[in-house]
């Protein structure tokens, strides 16, 4: 079922601080194909692949290269190279066999039936909100957002929930990913590193999860995951399934509260909360990148020029998603909107695997708090609103709230 939102139109245009600062400098002179190209972090000149038709040709083409992105001095939106196992970084057909690995651990029936367990992280989560009612305000983040999400996320891996004062800030860092003290970034990213290898050593002190599924799977393809190659997937596992979710998760609340005609109407119509969190998505960048730059190995035509071997490309999700001819009226949040599926979880070889998980927790998350909370509104002016800005990393660090 599809809703209109009536007379109501939210604009993201307006919305404070909702546009994270861009990464890349618009060059004057187009490429060799005849499109358009910016210059990266790392100084390397990039095609700028903008439009939907275009990026999702791109995503969905085996033939780019991501493993030669990831190099010493590579054209690249980080200040340092991340462990080649990683899924982000493989290439076809090396890519296939990992993501064949661990793909059914994140599919849409086996996330279905972790719903229980969403539940009762929430559960805990919003007894301690409701307790906090009394003093009349509360944060929304630290109260609620912040711990449903890395409390999802270590149930659904089996790691000790002693363990997240360590790791957590790890993580953290490494999303945010800045380029001010590279030394002290590459220690944090090898310390969560070592702590994953040390998981894996301690497997007797694990609680049942993903991570004790997948070691006893290992050997379920050929040739077998190696030890660094479990290490890389894990790290996806612990990361995008924690900072990822909350950078999205904070948003999507910010914006259904700074609009309060959004949030009255989905506390009258909960059941078009999927369709908002699709539109929301669409919307709202992960962090200040969209896509990781690949490099072209042979000729393709796109509808706006041509790709040649040898060029490095950065797909512009976030631009896509945007695209006019797609989205009519793109900056709207539209409940009615049909038609193609947005990219924010990316397309092709490189989607996200965590997206059914993401999308279930957000869903939940958003349809317990309308229900139960219908009267929640920001204790703040929209302004005043706290963020913390980084490569994959763009969410508030608070939302006060009030009843």
């Amino acid at each position: 079922m599809t809703h209109a939102l009536n007379a109501v139109r939210v604009d993201l245009a307006d919305l404070a601080d909702i546009r994270p600062p861009t990464m890349i400098e618009p060059l004057p002179e187009l490429s060799r194909g005849g499109l358009p190209q910016v210059r990266l972090p790392s100084g390397h000149t990039a095609v700028h692949v903008r439009s939907y038709r275009d990026v999702h040709a791109v995503l969905t083409d085996l033939s780019f290269a991501r493993a030669q992105t990831n190099t010493e001095d590579g054209p690249s939106f980080l200040p340092t190279i991340m462990p080649a196992e990683m899924l982000l970084n493989l290439d076809h057909p090396g890519h296939g066999r990992l993501k064949g690995f661990v793909a059914s651990a994140y599919s849409a029936a086996t996330v279905a039936r972790r719903a229980p367990a969403v539940q009762r992280v929430l559960d805990d989560a919003l007894a301690d909100l409701r307790a906090q009612r009394a003093t009349g305000t509360a944060d929304l983040v630290g109260a609620l957002l912040d711990p449903v999400t890395i409390g999802v996320n270590v149930d659904y891996l089996g790691i000790p929930r002693t363990d997240i004062a360590h790791f957590r800030r790890l993580s953290r860092e490494m999303q945010l990913a800045h380029d001010t003290d590279v030394p002290k970034l590459l220690a944090d990213f090898w310390s969560l590193y070592h702590y994953i290898e040390d998981l894996v050593a301690r497997r007797r002190e694990l609680e049942p999860g993903l991570i004790i599924d997948l070691l006893d799977a290992r050997d379920s393809v050929s040739p077998p995951v190696t030890d660094a190659e479990y290490a890389a997937i894990l790290l996806g596992s612990i990361v995008g399934g924690d900072q990822n979710v909350l950078s999205v998760i904070t948003k999507i609340a910010y914006v259904a509260l700074a609009r309060p005609q959004l949030w009255q109407y989905l506390v009258r119509h909960p059941d078009a909360i999927p369709t908002a969190i699709e539109e929301l998505l669409r919307l709202l960048p992960l962090g200040r990148i969209s896509t990781f730059p690949r490099v072209t190995t042979r000729e393709l035509a796109l509808s706006a020029g041509v790709l040649y071997p040898g060029d490095v490309v950065y797909a512009d999700a976030h631009s896509a998603n945007r695209d006019p001819e797609v989205y009519p009226d793109p900056l709207a949040l539209d409940l009615g909107r049909e038609g193609k599926r947005h990219l924010q979880f990316g397309y092709g070889m490189h989607h996200c695997m965590g997206a059914a998980l993401a999308r279930m927790e957000i869903t939940e998350v958003i349809r317990r708090l309308v229900t139960e909370f219908p009267t929640l509104e920001l204790a703040v002016p929209e302004h005043e609103i706290p963020w913390e800005t980084g490569i994959l990393v763009h969410r508030p660090t608070s939302l006060p709230v009030r009843w």
